[in-house]
């Protein structure tokens, strides 16, 4: 199945399927709960749902320190790629913030680029930043989650 749209005067854009409604629910229940058993329960659905990019994005949000969200986040983003190809992506084209089914692999890839600048890793963060602006040219105007 392609999610490649062509249009004539640009490059393609690639929307991603839906995540499954009860990947949604779960994190959204998770996100209503108390501090301390808000991580835990996202990373369950983490380890129930390994394939959700808007699961490895929330516990990148939730990493207990830098690290532990830049290992979230880069998991989320190479799985995001990983989907991207199977939509139809060749590397090049539009994931835009707009479709909301590609918002898990944008914060993913937000957040890598922000915790690789924290961790001094600044080649990565820097092309993570151009990656986000050639996905989405309209990046600078978005305001991710969480």
């Amino acid at each position: 199945m392609s999610n490649v749209n062509l249009s004539p005067g640009g490059l393609p854009e690639t929307v991603l399927d839906p995540e499954p409604q009860t990947v949604s629910q779960r994190l959204e229940q998770a996100m209503a709960m108390p501090d301390d058993k808000r991580r835990q329960t996202v990373a369950a659905v983490v380890a129930d749902h390994p394939s959700s990019l808007l699961a490895w994005a929330s516990l990148g949000d939730l990493g207990r320190d830098t690290i532990e969200a830049y290992a979230a986040y880069r998991v989320g983003y190479h799985r995001g790629l990983d989907r991207l190809r199977q939509s139809g992506w060749r590397g090049s084209g539009h994931v835009r913030w707009q479709n909301e089914t590609n918002r898990g692999f944008l914060r993913a890839l937000a957040g890598l680029a922000r915790t690789a600048d924290e961790i001094g890793e600044m080649d990565e963060a820097q092309r993570c930043q151009v990656f986000l602006r050639q996905l989405d040219p309209g990046w600078d105007r978005v305001k991710p989650l969480p």
